[in-house]
């Protein structure tokens, strides 16, 4: 048995910003993949997940008997599955702000869902943000909260635009240009970051009033700013606002950026060579860059091993 392929995402902007409100932009990310599998003589990082996944069943039963009105699940199949050895096989890193719970609850979702939303209609934006509620209920068990978006992305493999809580729409943005100069590019940390105690950082950090009113003044006005720019190919105007970003960022997240990556972010905001952000919630795991000119960027950053996700 091999179920479809559910892709890894990237949020490229709205990190923390989300959960205030700002617009965020998530795009799929086809390089990583997963899939539920059964093997006959499993490996030990199948049984590993198999283990997971019976914790999981337990939780969304859970899920359904609280909210039975929200989602159910075909649970006689899916435990039989479970009890046949069925495991997520995935090249997603995991603890790397690429989504890789949200590729494995999109992947149960679409086999085991009873009623469920398709891609394939007409996506309102009720349907979105049923899909978004009912995911986001499901990847809690995996971050303590989740937002749904990962495994929306993942499920429906589209750019994702949010515009507020309750306001996400699908959204096409300028295609590629593989002559262009200018990337976005994916820079390894080369260590794992984890998403719940990040998040518990902001969630102190909210509490200092200095600290909501930066959030609200520079970091959300810079990302809906850097959102638009990127939706409408303003390529200028956005590398002026992603400079303001990281600039943000690197003065009050620092906890979520790795140590020894301050002095190569500043370097970044100095030089204009490239600009760093962060990828997810931080702490590890990648490290969003973005460079008008890819090859000044890359022996500025000759130490590290570059992924480019996006070419301008």
């Amino acid at each position: 048995m091999k179920g479809p392929l559910f892709y890894s995402k990237i949020l490229l902007f709205g990190e923390y910003g989300i959960i205030k409100d700002s617009k965020g932009l998530s795009i799929p990310y086809n390089f990583f993949k997963g899939a539920l599998k059964t093997d006959e003589n499993p490996s030990e990082t199948a049984k590993k997940s198999n283990a997971s996944l019976r914790e999981f069943v337990g939780y969304l039963e859970m899920v359904h008997k609280n909210s039975p009105d929200l989602v159910s699940f075909d649970f006689d199949a899916l435990k039989a599955d479970v009890t046949g050895g069925m495991y997520f096989d995935s090249s997603i890193p995991q603890g790397y702000g690429v989504g890789s719970s949200g590729a494995l609850v999109a992947a149960i979702y679409d086999k085991y869902a009873q009623n469920k939303i398709t891609v394939l209609e007409n996506l309102t934006r009720e349907k979105l943000l049923t899909l978004k509620e009912i995911f986001g209920k499901m990847e809690s068990f995996f971050h303590g909260k989740s937002s749904g978006l990962d495994p929306l992305n993942s499920y429906l493999s589209i750019p994702i635009l949010i515009n507020s809580k309750d306001n996400i729409e699908s959204t096409s943005i300028p295609t590629q240009n593989p002559e262009g100069k200018g990337a976005v590019f994916l820079l390894d940390s080369g260590s794992t970051g984890e998403t719940a105690p990040m998040v518990q950082i902001f969630m102190e950090k909210m509490k200092q009033e200095g600290f909501r009113n930066m959030l609200k003044d520079q970091f959300i006005k810079h990302t809906d700013a850097c959102v638009e720019d990127f939706v409408s190919g303003n390529v200028k105007s956005l590398f002026g606002n992603l400079k303001q970003l990281s600039h943000v960022v690197l003065d009050n997240f620092k906890p979520m950026i790795p140590v020894k990556f301050h002095d190569l972010w500043k370097n970044g905001i100095e030089t204009n060579d490239y600009y760093l952000k962060l990828c997810g919630s931080g702490g590890g795991g990648y490290i969003l860059g973005f460079a008008e000119d890819l090859d000044k960027a890359k022996k500025a950053l000759k130490d590290y091993n570059l992924e480019v996700v996006y070419n301008f």
